[in-house]
């Protein structure tokens, strides 16, 4: 995979022991852009710094951006996502934080004074000055089943085949609420997803469990999308002992030919195909089926942006046909999904881009937390079923907040 080279020197940071948690703490008081996360499967924590106050608009050209973390909101009236630049690098297994070459030595100095600084003072709840205030009213039930009849009838009348409605819902912090043990407890609990904290100025702060790649390229240019669908409460139940209804198959389905049909578009016949399986994310259960695509056999290099301006949103976020779904989505929820249901994720580092459906999470804000969730809408939904299925989704998160 080929990627416009990013020079970057190494430094040791004097008078204090360097650690993650430290220079996670770092970021998130000095009101930067940042973003930090681990991947699903992989015990290494990783965090990136913008020494911009603002991250920059891009498009998401992936073989041509600097390396650093893209966040791309549901919708975007410029279709254009955010870039924080990694201009300060570093992961839990590296003994040294890494800086891009375009700063001077003077803001390197600055940021090792920050750190030791914080490792002798430690301020608490600093990071609160930089929330965002307000949000749009967490939708109530009323609102949202009404708006799944109205989707169910629209159906009926052949207006589209799947649409995915989303709501939101208001969660206290306790005044002793702190990120940096949040993103911890979650890296605990949910291993295979990939759990992640990123500030973006006037974004805010989001955090999240996300079960569901977008798309990956990897340092062989092995590249990897999957159609994940379909929702059921696990109740101890192994995914082999799972059983699903006609809703969730085509549902699933519906996701699956999505893809298959994006492949065709760009006349792309050589991927592998497999599934649909049951897997689990998280105490919920979900229908997958996993496509790969070697790039270098193909000779696609640009095959993960094709494929990301070609999949987002993808039918699992928005519906079938994506148009019509999307337009009734954004007619009728009343509320902006921001980066809710949008991707994020590192591109470049190590050679890999991997995105990331912004999935399970949540936005933090003084004294509250605001949590996301969505269901996929068929001709043969249950309005109060669908809202259950957005409280089960919502717990992801929630069960970690005040524990």
């Amino acid at each position: 995979m080929e990627k416009k080279s990013q020079n970057i020197i190494s430094t040791k940071v004097e008078n204090a022991t360097l650690d993650f948690d430290t220079v996670l703490a770092v970021a998130l008081n000095s009101g930067q852009p940042f973003a930090a996360w681990k991947m699903p499967n992989e015990n290494t924590q990783s965090i990136v710094v913008s020494l911009q106050k603002e991250a920059l608009r891009v498009t998401s050209d992936l073989e041509n951006l600097p390396n650093g973390f893209l966040a791309r909101p549901f919708q975007d009236q410029d279709n254009k996502a955010f870039l924080i630049p990694a201009d300060i690098y570093y992961t839990s297994d590296l003994p040294e934080i890494q800086f891009s070459t375009d700063y001077d030595f003077e803001t390197k100095v600055k940021v090792e004074k920050a750190l030791t600084d914080f490792k002798q003072n430690k301020p608490l709840n600093k990071w609160k000055d930089n929330m965002l205030k307000e949000h749009f009213p967490p939708t109530s039930k009323e609102h949202f089943t009404s708006i799944v009849d109205n989707s169910i009838e629209a159906m009926k009348n052949d207006a589209f085949l799947k649409v995915v409605l989303s709501r939101t819902k208001e969660a206290p912090l306790k005044d002793d609420f702190s990120p940096i043990h949040f993103f911890h407890r979650l890296c605990k609990a949910y291993p295979n997803a990939f759990i992640s904290v990123c500030f973006i100025p006037k974004i805010g702060l989001w955090m999240g469990a996300s079960p569901e790649t977008l798309i990956s390229v990897d340092e062989n240019g092995i590249f990897r999308t999957v159609a994940l669908a379909g929702t059921q409460a696990s109740n101890g139940m192994l995914p082999k002992d799972a059983s699903w209804k006609s809703k969730e198959i085509e549902e699933q389905a519906l996701v699956s030919r999505y893809i298959i049909n994006c492949f065709k578009k760009i006349r792309l016949r050589e991927f592998d195909e497999k599934g649909p399986r049951t897997v689990a994310a998280a105490h919920l259960l979900h229908l997958r089926t996993d496509f790969k695509v070697d790039t270098k056999a193909t000779n696609f290099p640009q095959l993960g942006t094709v494929m990301l301006d070609l999949l987002h949103p993808t039918s699992a976020v928005c519906g079938m046909p994506k148009e019509v779904a999307t337009q009734f989505i954004l007619d009728n929820e009343h509320y902006n999904r921001s980066l809710y249901s949008g991707y994020i994720g590192p591109i470049g580092l190590r050679n890999r881009n991997h995105l990331f459906v912004n999935l399970r999470c949540l936005q933090i804000f003084n004294d509250h937390a605001l949590l996301y969730a969505g269901a996929g809408i068929t001709e043969d939904s249950d309005a109060e079923k669908e809202w259950n299925e957005t409280e089960i989704k919502m717990d992801t998160m929630l069960k970690h907040l005040h524990s």
